[in-house]
């Protein structure tokens, strides 16, 4: 459960769909990259990048979700771990700290739409 030598010393690129998270007490970089797209198409059986943003931002996702996102992005930016690992995290700021992270990570990824999915509820 170490991050990557960049990740925990360097500062996130927006520009390379990168944020930068306090989790665990680490200063970690999460990034959406094509190979954990791939992998939320599979968890999330989405049938293409569109499906994906389409289910992001219609709102109402559960905590596994929220774990199975922050797996992805963790894994994208350099941070070898599982999701049974990710479950067991703490990330700076709480339950609200938590979403605005994966608000800033789908933001990055597809744009501001799918960001308000975290605090969005069912429909």
């Amino acid at each position: 459960m170490r991050p990557r030598d960049r990740g925990a010393a360097g500062r996130a690129n927006r520009h390379r769909g990168e944020v930068e998270a306090v989790i665990d007490g680490e200063r970690r970089i999460l990034c959406l990259t094509l190979g954990s797209l791939a992998e939320l198409e599979t968890a999330f059986a989405a049938d293409s990048l569109m499906g994906l943003a389409r289910r992001f931002s219609v709102g109402g996702l559960k905590a596994e979700d929220l774990i199975v996102l922050l797996g992805a992005g963790l894994r994208g930016g350099g941070n070898l771990v599982s999701d049974e690992d990710v479950a067991g995290m703490s990330v700076e700021g709480g339950l609200g700290g938590l979403a605005r992270l994966v608000g800033d990570l789908l933001s990055a990824a597809f744009g501001s739409d799918a960001a308000e999915a975290p605090t969005g509820t069912d429909p």
